[in-house]
């Protein structure tokens, strides 16, 4: 039996990690992306404007982790979208499917009392032939093998 493989794989076109986690974590075949807030890289800070506003920085964040590991939004396959308000749900909606906009994941969204504002779980596959630059790895990721993302905004 082999060991598993474990990478960390960060980006600077991202916010980084505020606490002691990582970025995105890949193990063996599967990756793991933390928590995104709606922060603007540059100045680390939460964007104003609402939920809407940072959602869609989260969002844009999250395609940059995606980039960093050579996968876009068609990769993501399940979403799991966590509100502190379900009557936020319509306007991270309106978001979302700016991002994901044909062969949708598929989703589940709920109320959760102790979220900030709003929390989202993301899966997708990535390509065959899956490379990250500087990072070496002695495998192929197959086409259905799954990547799992945790979005939070605020």
């Amino acid at each position: 039996m082999s060991a598993l493989i474990r990478r960390i794989i960060n980006t600077t076109s991202a916010p980084a990690a505020i606490g002691p986690y990582s970025q995105s974590v890949v193990v063996d075949r599967t990756m793991y992306i933390s928590g995104q807030l709606g922060m603007d890289v540059a100045s680390g800070q939460l964007v104003d404007g609402g939920v809407q506003a940072q959602a869609k920085q989260a969002l844009v964040n999250m395609g940059e982790i995606l980039k960093a590991a050579n996968c876009n939004y068609t990769n993501v396959v399940k979403t799991t979208v966590l509100l502190a308000d379900i009557n936020d749900f319509n306007s991270v909606n309106e978001v979302y499917k700016t991002f994901f906009t044909s062969n949708f994941p598929a989703r589940a969204a709920y109320q959760v009392a102790a979220l900030p504002r709003v929390s989202m779980n993301h899966m997708f596959t990535s390509p065959q032939n899956y490379s990250v630059e500087g990072v070496d790895f002695p495998w192929q990721l197959a086409a259905c093998s799954c990547i799992f993302l945790h979005l939070q905004y605020i």
